[in-house]
């Protein structure tokens, strides 16, 4: 019995482990973008608003740290919406608690490798935890479109 219940705790432990090292890398995915940082925000931004989604804000980061005396590489946030898709949110109380999420966000960013990344939140895997309307909204179209954004083809 005492080794059954060792075994139990290593098993659940290792588990934990496992599960605290990969949820970082499935929560959001980062990919290199070919394009440089200004040209990544402008391929993006087109992007959103040729597919009908509105760009509520364009933050620039390191120029709002700059103000306050903090010197970071570029970074910027799209607060990006689908007026339909938030609607869906929105209107079902069991998932309006996502409205915290709200509206979606890309992050374009350089690192001290000179290159520029572009993050998404996993949308698709964030919607499917939730379930509801959060997997019918979250993990279908906008996992399709956000998608779509921030490929270079």
């Amino acid at each position: 019995m005492k080794k059954l219940l060792i075994g139990i705790l290593i098993g659940a432990a290792a588990m934990l482990t496992g599960v605290a090292t990969l949820m970082p890398k499935l929560m959001a995915k980062e990919i290199q973008s070919p394009m440089d940082y200004e040209e990544t925000i402008s391929h993006i931004q087109n992007n959103v608003t040729n597919a009908g989604w509105k760009v509520s804000a364009l933050m620039r980061l390191d120029k709002t740290l700059a103000k306050e005396g903090k010197v970071v590489l570029p970074a910027a946030s799209f607060k990006i919406c689908h007026p339909d898709h938030a609607e869906a949110v929105l209107k079902d109380d069991d998932a309006r608690f996502l409205a915290v999420m709200m509206p979606c966000s890309i992050a374009v960013y350089e690192k001290a490798d000179g290159k520029t990344y572009v993050s998404t939140m996993n949308s698709a895997l964030m919607g499917r935890m939730f379930g509801g309307t959060a997997a019918e909204v979250m993990a279908g179209p906008v996992a399709e479109e956000t998608a779509e954004f921030v490929k270079f083809d």
